[in-house]
């Protein structure tokens, strides 16, 4: 049987599917495109409405091609049901593995035995899973569970395998990665990894405000192998909206962070999630995150309108900011970020950098990041996707540089 898998989600979605992958051929069947599949597994995600709508019109086409339908991942149990009356099975990401589906010959109880089926460059690695933190807004801790670590050694075994197959960059993944408790403090599994042989970067995603420690920046400025990138969520601008949000810092304790971070590796290119048009923001809340915006000066903001997700305590209070709205404060912020990142990204023009080739996008045209996790374009009639290139930058925009490879 010939399978695909179509994955939606979080990076940590993608290394699910990764196993999911490896399992099934390890069962016989065969990885196959769109257009020659016989089997579907959908990985899904029910973070947002937006992705469960497109999630049901996938899962309906493929029906309606007579196709089977597997649906996985991150579901709660009203999309859970939903899905029921479209899929042949919905499962969880666990009774992917465990349950007897009449086309797998083995189980597998423990998934993250399984190794997964390698992209190179790039290995993600999902070193927990669930969460404990209960944002208001949040579905993960109804659709993974509580906080789950995996052990260390298990980790760095399965960073060591990435590695001897190809893998130049490591992202380590979990809900809340700087509360990771598998045996060690998540410091220390950075400085293990580090201590691996070969030429690798080391990023992670995604750390909560409430758990960063002073030993965390110690850590990224010492270890040469994990990247000057941050990703640290503030959510809100605002301390009422994030006390509404169940976000256990206020935006002095925030900006203390980021001011350290700052100080101790000036380098560092910092990124944040926001979402606008949360229940009971005002303008003068959202006032609060234009001025924290400007203040930290971001290099890329991950924006998302809020969407109301029942079982949270959210989907309780009035959704009262209209779609026009958030969608209007998605645009200034987006506005902010743009005029700030062409400031930055114009600083790269005629500087030498080292950049990871990702991926292909057309002929002669490939895209990778540096190490600092900014995009570069490269023009070049060379095969470059999975290495490390010195690129000098020539142009520049506000979402990403442009460069020719540099003469050695």
């Amino acid at each position: 049987m010939r399978y695909c898998v179509i994955t939606y989600g979080c990076q940590m979605n993608k290394n699910d599917s990764e196993r999911i992958s490896t399992f099934f051929d390890e069962n016989g069947l065969e990885s196959s495109l769109p257009e020659n599949a016989e089997l579907f597994i959908i990985n899904s995600c029910s973070i947002r409405q937006s992705a469960i709508d497109r999630i049901r019109e996938k899962a309906k086409k493929i029906k309606s091609e007579n196709k089977k339908l597997i649906i996985t991942g991150c579901l709660l149990k009203e999309d859970k049901k939903e899905m029921q009356e479209i899929a042949d099975y919905v499962l969880s990401t666990k009774e992917i593995f465990s349950n007897p589906l009449p086309f797998l010959k083995k189980k597998e109880e423990n998934y993250f035995q399984i190794e997964p089926k390698r992209n190179p460059p790039t290995a993600n690695i999902s070193i927990m899973t669930g969460c404990n933190n209960f944002c208001s807004y949040c579905v993960v801790p109804y659709t993974k569970g509580r906080e789950f670590s995996r052990p260390k050694e298990e980790i760095i075994e399965e960073a060591k395998k990435a590695i001897e197959k190809g893998c130049k960059e490591i992202w380590l993944l979990g809900q809340n990665v700087n509360s990771y408790s598998g045996g060690t403090s998540f410091s220390n599994l950075l400085y293990e990894i580090n201590k691996i042989k070969g030429d690798f970067w080391i990023r992670f995603t995604s750390s909560h405000p409430k758990d960063f420690s002073s030993d965390l920046i110690d850590t990224i400025k010492s270890c040469k192998k994990v990247t000057n990138y941050l990703n640290l969520p503030v959510q809100s601008g605002d301390d009422e909206i994030l006390k509404k949000m169940n976000r256990p810092y206020t935006i002095d304790q925030y900006k203390k962070i980021i001011y350290d971070v700052k100080k101790n590796i000036p380098n560092i290119t910092l990124s944040t999630d926001i979402i606008v048009g949360f229940p009971g923001e005002k303008e003068k809340n959202f006032h609060n995150t234009v001025k924290l915006i400007n203040e930290i000066n971001f290099d890329m903001i991950y924006i998302g309108r809020y969407s109301p997700r029942p079982q949270t305590e959210a989907f309780k209070m009035k959704n009262d900011v209209s779609q026009e709205e958030k969608k209007r404060r998605e645009k200034i912020i987006t506005e902010i970020l743009k005029e700030n990142n062409l400031k930055k990204n114009k600083t790269y023009k005629g500087k030498n950098v080292k950049v990871l080739v990702l991926k292909k996008i057309k002929e002669n045209s490939f895209l990778g990041k540096t190490q600092c996790y900014k995009t570069v374009l490269i023009e070049s009639q060379d095969e470059l996707v999975g290495n490390f290139v010195k690129v000098k930058i020539i142009n520049y925009s506000p979402w990403g540089l442009k460069g020719k490879i540099s003469p050695k």
